[in-house]
């Protein structure tokens, strides 16, 4: 594996976890909130995280011993003019999940990933209510980390790999299919594929998930099929992608059946499917 990989992936999964301390400062606290306005303590809890993971990566030399750009969900006004000549770039979500934020049931999650010519090459997504921590890397594999107090100084990546697990977890020899879907959007189309996927493989079980936890749980072996017929943008799917793929997964999209690229004149993404290794849709 690439050096630097390494390198970025604890620098990552450190500046992930202070994001994640900084949103609990605020989800711990006693508020109301139905949306995310200036002063809003969702509003709040994504700043701070933005502010922390933008300090740390902006410090981040990876290419060519030059920094490497940074689009993050909340500086998402820079012009495409000046991105699509970017070869590599970070590509941020600081708070994944604000509908799951504001219901406080926890499924929010922190995401980072590292865009290499129009692919994430590495992902970082954190769930701070769980404290757990899903990475992964091109051609160095995904893996899941449970409590970040096991994120410490001078930690070496033999020694983070030690006390993580490589996914998948689950071997999914089993009878049923299991789709996960979103807590916050449903769709008529969402539905039909469900119905088809029933008519083809018999028995479909359904679970339900917020922000890109979905992705994580494809990876892991929980979940077999996520698909996602709903507006996301390049920064909800990202890391995911990189953490899904590595499990040997895939994310493509639904009309071409290829992967989801990323630095697109417009961010948004197409109707997509997650699916675990073994799956066939086809």
């Amino acid at each position: 594996m690439n050096i630097q990989y390494e390198e970025l992936i604890l620098t990552t999964l450190f500046a992930a976890k202070r994001a994640g301390e900084a949103i609990l400062d605020v989800y711990g606290s006693d508020f109301a909130v139905e949306q995310k306005d200036d002063k809003s303590p969702l509003t709040l809890a994504d700043t701070r995280s933005h502010e922390i993971i933008m300090d740390v990566l902006e410090q981040t030399i990876t290419v060519n011993n030059c920094t490497v750009p940074v689009l993050s969900e909340e500086g998402r006004g820079i012009p495409f003019d000046e991105r699509k000549e970017w070869e590599c770039f970070w590509l941020v979500d600081p708070l994944d999940g604000t509908k799951e934020f504001v219901k406080r049931n926890g499924e929010f999650t922190v995401n980072i990933a590292l865009i290499q010519k129009h692919k994430p090459v590495l992902g970082i997504i954190y769930i701070p209510v769980k404290d757990v921590f899903y990475f992964a890397a091109i051609n160095f594999g995904t893996y899941k980390l449970e409590n970040s107090e096991n994120l410490v100084d001078n930690l070496s990546i033999k020694e983070l790999l030690d006390k993580s697990q490589r996914l998948p977890l689950i071997n999914n020899n089993k009878s049923s299919l299991t789709v996960i879907g979103s807590r916050s959007h449903t769709s008529e189309e969402f539905s039909e594929f469900v119905k088809r996927l029933n008519e083809k493989y018999g028995n479909v079980e359904f679970i339900s998930s917020g922000s890109s936890l979905k992705l994580c749980l494809v990876a892991e072996g929980r979940a077999d099929v996520y698909p996602r017929f709903g507006p996301t943008m390049e920064w909800d799917t990202a890391a995911g992608q990189a953490i899904v793929e590595q499990a040997e997964g895939r994310v493509m999209d639904i009309q071409t059946r290829e992967p989801l690229r990323y630095n697109k004149e417009n961010l948004l993404n197409p109707f997509f499917i997650v699916s675990r290794q073994g799956v066939c849709l086809d």
